[in-house]
């Protein structure tokens, strides 16, 4: 019988991936990036509240442009929040495609350990337009979603183009513009929508908390 990697060895609870695909282009600069740090550091301090979240929820962090790989999938006790910095360009079609591949292999990597997972959810934010093309990348979104592989999340901030996010983000979640910089407020209510899903058994459709920090767009 194979052995396990030690991370499942010494925590073999369901898992409930999210990957923060994050917009660091230099129109980010200034507030929006400092604002956006202060959402990531509460998003962790607000899971690390929750026994069963902590032990379950994994995150990473993709940030474009360039594309980066910033923080790889781990639990919240092994996850520092980053000091983020705004420059660039904005590679969406890449990020997002970045972002599908990681999330697979992390998949391959729970089946290898014989780990069960939640749907993985996928947390888009950008205040820009794509400078790459985004339609082959969005249609592997859709794809995703319609095969219930993940849950896809588009939010827009400032002047983000809301028409091109919304051909993006799946029809049945269109994207939602940010409240201002209210970065706090939506990180707090993704780590309580990540502390119902981890609450339940995989598979049970969960009540998300109200969207109070931005408004959606249709």
């Amino acid at each position: 019988m194979p052995v396990g990697l030690p991370e499942f060895v010494e925590n073999p609870e369901n898992r409930c991936p999210v990957l923060l695909l994050l917009d660091t282009s230099g129109s980010m600069a200034g507030e929006p990036i400092q604002e956006l740090n202060r959402g990531i550091a509460a998003f962790k301090e607000d899971v690390r509240k929750d026994t069963k979240a902590s032990l379950s929820v994994e995150v990473a962090i993709i940030t474009f442009g360039p594309v980066r790989l910033i923080q790889d999938f781990a639990t919240i006790d092994h996850f520092t929040p980053p000091r983020l910095e705004a420059s660039g360009f904005t590679p969406i079609g890449e990020a997002i495609d970045c972002a599908l591949d990681r999330l697979e292999a992390r998949k391959e990597t729970y089946k290898a350990n014989g780990i069960q997972y939640y749907r993985p959810w996928i947390f888009l934010i950008t205040d820009g337009a794509p400078s790459d093309c985004w339609q082959l990348a969005a249609q592997r979104v859709r794809e995703d979603e319609a095969k219930r592989r993940l849950c896809f999340f588009a939010v827009g901030v400032k002047d983000a183009n809301t028409k091109i996010l919304a051909q993006i983000a799946p029809p049945e979640r269109p994207p939602i513009m940010l409240n201002g910089l209210d970065f706090r407020s939506l990180f707090v209510w993704l780590s309580t929508s990540m502390k119902r899903v981890s609450s339940e058994k995989i598979g049970v459709a969960v009540a998300l908390p109200p969207v109070g920090w931005g408004q959606i767009t249709t």
